[in-house]
This record gives C-alpha cells, structure tokens and sequence, in this order.
C-alpha cells in the first residue's frame, strides 16, 4: 500500500502589526485574546487535526515573546527564519524544514485565532482526495465597489465590482512542498503576489488552479483594534456559563 505522504503546518509570524498594535508594544501576533497570545490560538487551531504532524513556526531572529507564547504545544516548534515579507517568510521556513517535495504544507496566519476544526477538516479533505492545492475561502456577500482618490478614511466611487464569482481569501492554503516551493521562487519580489496560492496561479498551468473551499466567518482576519474586540467577545460567549 502506498504512504499517504506527511502534513506539516506552516504559521509566519515575523511582522509586526502595525495597524492593531498591542497595548504593550508587542507585535500583533502576541496581542492577548482571553487567556492565551493569539499566535497560541493560531496554532492549537492546527494542532486539533491529528493529521498535522508538526506545526512549525517561523519568527524573526531574536523575538523574545515567542518562547513563552507557545510553550508545552505538542508537535510545536519555532524556529528563526522570519523575513521582512510574508512571502519570504515562507520561502525561508520551506528551506528550513527541507521537506520532500511531496508533503503536504498548510500556510496559516497567526491573526487567524478562530479556525474551526471542521473547516480545516474540510480543506485537507478536499485537497488530498482531489491532488490538488485549495484555500479556505467565503464568497464575496456584499456590493464591492472600487475606490480612487484615497484620502484618509473616506475615497471617492471609481465604479461598482460585479461580485458573483468573486471570493475572499483565507487561510490555511494548503499545497505540496516542492510546488509551493517553485511557485514563490519563481514569483519573489512579484508585487502580485499577496499569498500562496496567488504564486501558484502565476507559477501554474490553469488546469492546476487551486481549489476554493468554504471557509468561516470567525476565521477572518484580526487586522483592526475592533476585530480584536469582535473576537474577545466571540471568545468570552464560548466560555459563558450555560443559561447565562
């Protein structure tokens, strides 16, 4: 019979988070969300599949928070490789971890704490019964309209988006090492490229175009100081005792 190959979890959490700066000075990842950092969330997001045989976490050389925020995770490792860019970010936590070009590896943001196991279920799923690379993604609800003339918080109606068809990506993006690989080197630098499977799509035949699978409106993206109430609160109505 042959081996179904490995699943490694990637989390990057080199950045800073400048646009919800935590209280303390401490980068985005390291805001606290109830009783735990968000990057802690992240992974034990992750480490509720017991596919995933490694959740490995790549941060800047010298981060001093990431030891503490991540302590006694089972099949949890940090290591120092984190870039100035997501994407190299990435590409250098792949290097690091030398895996064969046949394993699958699962991108995660650490600003999303409220991945639901189900969903990420549904993505390893879908891609291992499909060989094929997939993100978590929710179809676009509302009217999308395109700006121009930016200036502070209002702009100016460029023209109004149709949206069927259109989705908005999340994470995790899950791919097969050796692809992923080649598609980020292939594109570095490509200012197109905002994710992982958008370096697939360029690198990429069309008829290897990744799939959209449905994702959760509680794993969006924590980027604003109000997200991160929304999620507090999500937070503390989980934990509220019953009938309250």
């Amino acid at each position: 019979m042959k081996t179904r190959p490995s699943l490694i979890a990637l989390v990057p959490a080199a950045g800073i988070g400048a646009r919800a700066a935590d209280p303390e000075g401490r980068p985005k990842q390291y805001r606290r969300l109830g009783d735990a950092p968000m990057l802690r969330h992240a992974v034990q997001a992750l480490l509720a599949d017991p596919r995933i045989g490694q959740v490995r976490v790549a941060v800047v050389a010298g981060d001093p928070w990431v030891d503490a925020a991540l302590a006694g995770l089972p099949r949890t490792v940090w290591r120092p490789c984190g870039g100035p860019t997501r994407a190299e970010t990435v590409r250098a936590a792949l290097r690091d971890a030398a895996l064969a070009d046949e394993t699958w590896v699962l991108v995660h943001d650490a600003a999303r704490p409220g991945l639901p196991a189900d969903v990420l279920g549904r993505l390893i799923d879908a891609c291992q019964s499909q060989d094929r690379g997939g993100l978590l993604a929710l179809p676009v609800a509302d009217t999308v309209k395109q700006g121009g003339g930016v200036s502070g918080d209002f702009s100016r109606v460029a023209r109004t988006l149709p949206r069927k068809g259109l989705w908005l990506a999340q994470t995790p993006q899950m791919f097969r090492a050796g692809e992923l690989r080649v598609a980020l080197e292939a594109c570095a630098g490509d200012p197109l490229v905002t994710d992982e499977a958008s370096a697939v799509e360029l690198a990429c035949s069309a008829d290897r175009a990744p799939l959209l699978v449905r994702g959760a409106r509680i794993n969006d993206k924590l980027t604003w100081p109000e997200d991160f109430l929304w999620f507090e609160e999500r937070l503390a109505a989980a934990h509220a005792p019953p009938g309250r």
